[in-house]
C-alpha cells in the first residue's frame, strides 16, 4: 500500500498514465512546430472546407474546383483538410491553375489519404485537431466553406467565434451554395439574432454566394492595399 492509501498497482497506473501525457506534449509541440515552420513558408492562401464525402460527379465537387481556379487568378494558393470531396476538388482546381496547392491532413481511424493534388512539400499530417486546426486559424487569409457535416458546421462557427470575440483578426468567409445554407442561415437570423445571443453586426463576418468569380473577389478585395501577415 502506497502512503497516501493507493494500492501499488493503482500508483504505478497513475505513475504510467503521467508519463504519457508528458510524451504526448513532447508530440504536440512537434507538430505545432512542423507545422510553423512549413505553413510560415506558402504564399498567402484561402482555406476550402467542406465534405470529404462529395464524389467529382457531384455539382459542389465541380463548383469547388471552378472557385480554387479563381482563387489561383487572384494570386492566392490554396489549403484544405488534404482529403477527399471538396477537399480534393480545391487542391485539384489549384493544382490545375498552377496555384500553391497545400493540404493539411489528419490521421483517423479510417485513414485519411492525402488527394494527389497537393504539392509534395506543402503536405503536412497531425494526429490532433487541435494543432491541424490552428493552421487553418493562422496562416489562411479567407475562408470557402462548401456543404458538409459535421466538421465543416465546427470550423465555420468556431472560426466565426474567434472573429466575433476578437481572439483572431477579421478576414473573409464565404459560404457557397445557399441551396444547403439558407436554412442555416435562417435559424441563426430567427433564433440567435431575435433573442439577442449575437448582434446584427455578425451577420456581416460571413457572405453567402453561389458564384465562383464573386466568392474569389470578395476575398481579394478584402486584402487590397492590406499587409498579409498571420492572423494571431
Amino acid at each position: 500500500m502506497h502512503p497516501d492509501g493507493t494500492s501499488v498497482n493503482d500508483f504505478e497506473l497513475k505513475l504510467q498514465s503521467s508519463q504519457e501525457d508528458l510524451w504526448r506534449i513532447f508530440r504536440i509541440m512537434a507538430e505545432f512546430v512542423e507545422g510553423f515552420e512549413t505553413m510560415s513558408k506558402i504564399k498567402p492562401s484561402v482555406a476550402f472546407f467542406g465534405s470529404a464525402r462529395t464524389n467529382p460527379a457531384d455539382k459542389y465537387y465541380k463548383l469547388a474546383v471552378e472557385t480554387a481556379r479563381e482563387i489561383v487568378k487572384q494570386g492566392f494558393g490554396v489549403i484544405t483538410g488534404g482529403g477527399p470531396g471538396i477537399m480534393e476538388a480545391a487542391n485539384k482546381g489549384a493544382k490545375e491553375a498552377g496555384g500553391s496547392s497545400t493540404g493539411v491532413n489528419i490521421e483517423l481511424p479510417a485513414e485519411q489519404i492525402p488527394n494527389e493534388y497537393i504539392d509534395r512539400d506543402k503536405l503536412l499530417n497531425f494526429r490532433y485537431f487541435y494543432v491541424r486546426k490552428v493552421m487553418f486559424y493562422k496562416y489562411a487569409q479567407g475562408y470557402i466553406l462548401f456543404p458538409g457535416g459535421f466538421g465543416t458546421m465546427d470550423e465555420f462557427f468556431e472560426v466565426l467565434t474567434l472573429i466575433q470575440t476578437g481572439k483572431t483578426r477579421k478576414f473573409p468567409l464565404v459560404l457557397i451554395g445557399s441551396e444547403y445554407w439558407t436554412s442555416l442561415l435562417d435559424f441563426v437570423k430567427e433564433k440567435l439574432l431575435s433573442l439577442q445571443y449575437i448582434s446584427s453586426i455578425d451577420l456581416d463576418l460571413f457572405t453567402l454566394t453561389d458564384d465562383p468569380k464573386s466568392a474569389a473577389k470578395i476575398i481579394s478585395d478584402f486584402h487590397k492595399g492590406k499587409k498579409f501577415t498571420p492572423n494571431f
